[in-house]
């Protein structure tokens, strides 16, 4: 059997699965799992398999994290749950709500999901593709020229020290999988249109990763999806302006009806 994922956890309560992005780890969601504790959530944020602590999974792809996530769902034993997800942890999330959508109770889709376009998919790859061939080991280097492409005009700078760190502290490999995979993430209109639970769809309206076209987008196909985006924010929403994205955050899980 495998190894479930490291995780941090918090408080007790309805619980919170925070999935973070390729570019970075738990951390990205450190200010979310003690405002949602805070507010009698039980909070859990996840190490993506090949980050952090987590033993990395073969073949890697959507499918295998959405495995691995459901695995520690399971293990959690916590029933249905809220799944946050933020850029790739995002796809992630769809991924799981498409294979057992008894098992997701809300989603909150963060600064991803499907791109627009193979054009939409390249600008959000390729730079960060470039910046791993040009950086040395280290991945501080790379942190420091991929972070500042991304932020918005109005980001909050504690938020850029952390988005920054997190990132500095992920495998050079298990990055370059990530980034690889992102364009493998093939499910239809469709499909998620199938979707019933009640879904927030976020983002940062500078984000030039996942735009807001692109998250409207999604928003219109998923059923139950309302859609915010949170000016002068960039690919880090909940970083950028923790306090906008956890009143957001806390809005949608204190009054969305439950699903049974």
């Amino acid at each position: 059997m495998a190894l479930l994922p490291h995780f941090s956890t918090l408080g007790s309560g309805h619980t919170v699965l925070m999935l973070h992005d390729a570019d970075g780890g738990h951390l990205t969601f450190a200010p979310q799992v003690e405002t949602l504790a805070s507010l009698g959530y039980r909070a859990v944020a996840w190490d993506m398999p090949g980050y952090g602590n987590s033993a990395p999974i073969e073949p890697y792809g959507f499918k295998g994290l959405a495995e691995s996530c459901l695995a520690l769902i399971d293990a959690l034993q916590c029933g249905p749950v809220a799944l946050v997800g933020h850029g790739m942890g995002a796809m992630v999330a769809l991924e799981v709500a498409v294979r057992q959508s008894a098992m997701v109770r809300r989603l909150v889709l963060c600064a991803g999901g499907p791109a627009l376009d193979a054009q939409a998919m390249a600008d959000w790859v390729e730079p960060r593709l470039a910046a791993l061939d040009s950086a040395p080991d280290d991945m501080a280097a790379l942190a420091q020229a991929v972070v500042p492409q991304f932020i918005g005009s109005a980001a909050l700078p504690e938020g850029v020290r952390l988005a920054t760190h997190a990132l500095s502290q992920v495998y050079k490999g298990a990055y370059r999988r990530a980034l690889q995979a992102l364009s493998t993430f093939d499910r239809s209109a469709a499909v998620l249109g199938r979707l019933h639970m009640p879904t927030l769809v976020i983002g940062g309206a500078q984000d030039r990763c996942t735009p807001p076209a692109a998250l409207q987008a999604l928003a219109h196909v998923l059923p139950d999806a309302r859609y915010l985006d949170l000016p002068g924010a960039g690919h880090w929403p909940q970083l950028e302006d923790p306090d906008a994205f956890d009143g957001a955050l806390a809005d949608f899980l204190a009054t969305t009806r439950v699903l049974h």
